[in-house]
């Protein structure tokens, strides 16, 4: 199932980052008295594919290739049925220590990665990691993966020309610099909050692709509450930026449910089985 809300969405969220883009490169190259229209230039070119190759190869360390033979060959043979009957290549499968049942999805398609937590390996009976599988297929062959490692990229530049805006220009003292660091903290989240806009809905629409795949949401909603369940009280090895990757974040507390990344699991579950 292609999204036309999805691909709304990106469109929308996507023309808003591009605009925060160009407007930070432009007080970078400003504050730094730097020829803009270069800088503009290399930027637009070099940025994205540089932020792309970067948040996948962050993404990856610890990561370990999946052995397609022995206990995982089953895993193989699964995700290459569902990358067939999905309509994208095979995504490279890789395992990694997470310290809590999950798995996330990186690149595009036609390279795209999927790694699964041995955790959750350990966790989850076949039909169950089928539809985490086909669920992370979902957001490579929806290309929201891209959308959000470039957003997040973006909005650390965004804070970056606050910053030197405030604490580089006028006096520079304690007090600018703190002011600089306060606001550039603020832009970030202004930011962040565009990505947030995308970010939960994909979530739902992965969910949506993998029950469509696999014919029943049942299992990956009996999945989800395995992974919730066991992920009560344990920390988790990744790092925070890696989270919104995931297939499962638990945010806790308003603040973090304001800003959470991903829809109630309750939610999830009661749309996987409606």
């Amino acid at each position: 199932m292609s999204d036309f809300g999805l691909k709304v969405r990106m469109a929308i969220v996507g023309t808003i980052l591009f605009a925060f883009y160009i407007a930070a490169a432009t007080v970078i190259a400003t504050v730094f008295a730097l020829p803009i229209l270069p800088v503009l230039v290399v930027g637009i070119v070099a940025l994205p594919v540089i932020q792309y190759k970067l948040g996948k190869w962050l993404a990856l360390r610890g990561a370990e290739d999946m052995p397609e033979e022995g206990q995982y060959a089953e895993v193989h043979r699964m995700t290459e049925s569902l990358s067939r009957d999905m309509g994208v290549e095979k995504p490279r499968l890789m395992v990694m220590q997470m310290g809590v049942p999950n798995a996330f999805a990186v690149g595009r398609k036609g390279a795209g990665v999927v790694v699964v937590s041995t955790e959750l390996m350990q966790l989850l009976r076949r039909d169950e990691l089928e539809g985490v599988i086909a669920h992370e297929i979902a957001h490579i062959k929806n290309r929201d993966v891209i959308t959000m490692v470039i957003g997040q990229s973006i909005a650390m530049i965004v804070g970056m020309a606050v910053y030197y805006v405030i604490a580089l220009t006028g006096e520079r003292n304690i007090g600018s610099i703190l002011l600089g660091y306060a606001a550039s903290i603020v832009a970030q989240t202004i930011v962040t909050i565009f990505v947030l806009a995308i970010s939960r809905y994909r979530e739902y629409v992965a969910d949506a692709d993998a029950r469509e795949a696999i014919g029943s949401g049942d299992p990956l909603a009996r999945a989800l509450e395995k992974i919730s369940g066991v992920s009560e009280g344990r920390e988790s090895t990744l790092d925070d930026n890696m989270s919104a990757l995931c297939i499962f974040n638990a945010e806790r507390g308003l603040l973090a449910s304001l800003f959470a990344t991903h829809p109630p699991t309750e939610k999830r579950i009661e749309r996987l089985r409606y």
